[in-house]
């Protein structure tokens, strides 16, 4: 399934979960989490039974970014990899989903510490659910450093700016419930049930019609930032054909003989 000592892969039902797995470091990124990432984020691509991606962090904590002491010149671990990024130099950034979008739905699921660039992964996700207890925040300029992961481009498209401004200039921690007051995050549930939740939303998710519900979130994405008249016409583009689809009347079907349906993305 891809695992790597640093990202933990497990298949539940039609949900592909992503676990970063190095709790001894808050899960501060390396090159073998990177890895891992990316090939979960191709394997749920790839894979059509996997209608839902669910991202979370091991031991109380999501993900405290960038390794600092290997910024620092102490060496990254996992050197075993770098043949990877070699191959790729964009690797890295696909893994963080600065230059990736998941066709399938990707929820988090976030406990402990969500900063720096576990907040600039977070912005790549789709649905965000966090336990009461969770941190975020853009640490880097009280580092001297730049969130080179897409937050000065991504933030303020997903919060108001003079949230984003602030969040991204006083590099400050919030707690949860600001969080989720700014429209970070979609959920604060109780300490070490973020998990659950997100788990519970994926099934939702994985009950719908897989074709529809990918183009909509294609939708969603590419017409962000077109006018609504150009919007309108590239959603008409995308919905329309589902419409045809076999898994469109067996919704349908089933709903009127009051049953669940059989979807086969046909």
């Amino acid at each position: 399934m891809g695992s790597t000592e640093h990202l933990s892969v497990e298949r539940l039902g039609a949900t592909l979960v992503l676990t970063l797995n190095r709790p001894e470091a808050k899960n501060a990124l390396s090159l073998p989490m990177l890895v891992g990432l990316y090939d979960g984020w191709i394997t749920a691509d790839e894979d059509d039974t996997i209608r839902s991606v669910v991202l979370t962090g091991a031991g109380g904590t999501f993900c405290a970014g960038m390794d600092l002491k290997a910024l620092a010149g102490d060496g990254m671990t996992g050197e075993q990899y770098r043949d990877r990024l070699s191959a790729d130099p964009d690797l890295h950034w696909k893994a963080m989903l600065r230059h990736h979008r998941p066709r399938k739905p990707v929820i988090a699921a976030v406990e402990g510490h969500c900063v720096a660039g576990g907040t600039e992964i977070l912005q790549g996700t789709d649905i965000r659910v966090a336990g009461e207890s969770a941190t975020f925040g853009l640490f880097e300029v009280r580092r001297g450093l730049f969130p080179i992961g897409g937050s000065t481009v991504r933030l303020a498209r997903q919060i108001p700016r003079t949230h984003a401004l602030e969040m991204l200039l006083t590099g400050r921690p919030y707690p949860a419930r600001e969080a989720e007051r700014i429209g970070l995050i979609g959920h604060v549930v109780p300490e070490g049930t973020a998990l659950d939740k997100a788990l519970e939303i994926a099934e939702l998710i994985n009950g719908c019609g897989p074709l529809a519900v990918e183009a909509v979130k294609a939708s969603v994405y590419e017409t962000a930032e077109m006018t609504e008249t150009d919007g309108l016409k590239a959603e008409l583009a995308r919905g329309w054909p589902v419409f045809d689809t076999a898994d469109a009347k067996e919704g349908s079907r089933a709903f009127a003989e009051k049953r669940p349906p059989v979807y086969r993305r046909a």
